[in-house]
C-alpha cells in the first residue's frame, strides 16, 4: 500500500474520477505554484472501484475552487489545520467559468478579441451543460484538453 504522509496545513481533494487529478492540478495552477503537492492516481476505493486524489500545502483561500465542480462535483475537499481536519466541504457547479477553458467556435468574439476573458455560463444544470457567454455555443467536455 502507498503511504503519502500527511500535511500540516492546506487541503486533500478526495473522491476524485480517476483520471481527473493532472486536469484539476493543471485548472488550479498548482503547476505555477511553489508548493509541495501529491498526486495519487488510481486510489483503490471500495465506493468509486478507483480514484484520484491530491494533497495540497497551500491555503486554499489563494485558488478558485468553484472549477472543481465543473470538473468533478463529487470530489469532497477537506481543509487541513495543524495536521487535521477542520472541516469538509462539497461542490456544486458554479454559475460562471471564467478564464479557464476556451471557446472552440474561431468566430467567436472571444477567440478573435484577445482582451476579452473566456466566459461561460451554466444553461443547464441537470445536464451540466456550459454555454460560452458570447456566441452561445456549447461546451463539451473533450474541448477542455488545453486550457488558458
Amino acid at each position: 500500500m502507498l503511504n503519502v504522509g500527511k500535511i500540516e496545513e492546506g487541503f486533500v481533494l478526495d473522491h476524485i474520477k480517476a483520471g481527473k487529478a493532472m486536469k484539476i492540478y493543471h485548472y488550479l495552477g498548482l503547476d505555477k505554484m511553489d508548493c509541495p503537492v501529491a498526486i495519487i492516481k488510481n486510489a483503490r476505493s471500495d465506493v468509486m472501484g478507483k480514484k484520484d486524489i491530491l494533497k495540497v500545502e497551500c491555503d486554499i483561500n489563494t485558488l478558485n475552487m468553484d472549477i472543481l465542480a465543473f470538473v468533478d462535483r463529487n470530489i469532497t475537499i477537506n481543509v487541513i489545520k495543524n495536521g487535521e481536519i477542520v472541516e469538509k466541504r462539497h461542490v456544486s457547479l458554479p454559475k460562471e467559468i471564467r478564464g479557464i477553458i476556451k471557446c472552440q467556435n474561431p468566430r467567436c468574439i472571444s477567440n478573435t478579441d484577445t482582451n476579452l476573458p473566456h466566459i461561460f455560463y451554466l444553461a443547464d444544470e441537470k445536464k451540466e451543460i456550459y454555454r460560452c457567454r458570447y456566441c452561445d455555443e456549447r461546451y463539451e467536455e473533450n474541448d477542455a484538453e488545453e486550457i488558458i
